[in-house]
């Protein structure tokens, strides 16, 4: 069991795809001018990241090494095809959103190299526990970064008004330029916290 909680909370904050290893980061900067669409992006590609590395621990003694990786592209594109049909059938309006991002998971950095790094070396239960916490990590990477760009630029948070009537969106946090900005103060906050908690200093 221990083993399974290492395996899950590492994903979550010390190896965050977004905000520790930078992987994923097309999505993260294009699609989180609202919340709701980071929420949508992350819960898609961790729905794929869980099943791709349940089905590549299974099969990862039946998988020649020398197509390995082709195999783990077409298990990751048979998830995403899936995903991206129950998208578009049951929520279109955040499938139109999240446009051509949701089959480019496909490619996302994160999927195949947990694929590769871990599914394919660890039994099912240890593959699900990372999954499941890189998953999440993402998700909450995505949503945490469109929640600042979105409470700033629009004054809302999962579309509700939060600033109020007074407040004054800064549009610039909606545009790339906003999206380059909060993704590099977001992942100094969290490398300056951690860096604190390894030396063990606790004040200014």
């Amino acid at each position: 069991m221990q083993r399974l909680w290492s395996d899950f909370h590492k994903g979550i904050l010390k190896e965050n795809a977004i905000l520790r290893l930078l992987l994923g980061l097309c999505p993260a900067l294009a699609v989180t001018t609202a919340a709701v669409n980071g929420l949508g992006m992350g819960l898609a590609s961790t729905a794929v990241l869980v099943s791709s590395n349940v089905l590549v621990s299974l099969l990862r003694r039946h998988i020649p090494d020398k197509i390995r990786i082709p195999c783990y592209i077409v298990i990751i594109a048979s998830f995403v095809t899936m995903v991206d049909l129950l998208m578009e059938a049951f929520v279109p309006e955040l499938h139109e959103a999240l446009g051509i991002f949701v089959p480019l998971i496909v490619v996302n950095c994160l999927i195949l190299g947990r694929a590769e790094a871990f599914a394919s070396r660890n039994p099912l239960a240890n593959a699900i526990s990372d999954g499941l916490g890189m998953g999440l990590g993402f998700t909450l990477g995505l949503v945490a970064l469109a929640s600042v760009r979105e409470i700033l630029g629009a004054g809302t948070l999962f579309g509700l008004s939060v600033m109020g009537s007074a407040f004054r969106p800064a549009l610039l946090m909606i545009l790339p330029p906003g999206a380059f900005l909060t993704l590099g103060l977001m992942v100094g906050l969290v490398n300056w916290w951690s860096g604190r908690g390894a030396t063990g200093h606790h004040g200014l």
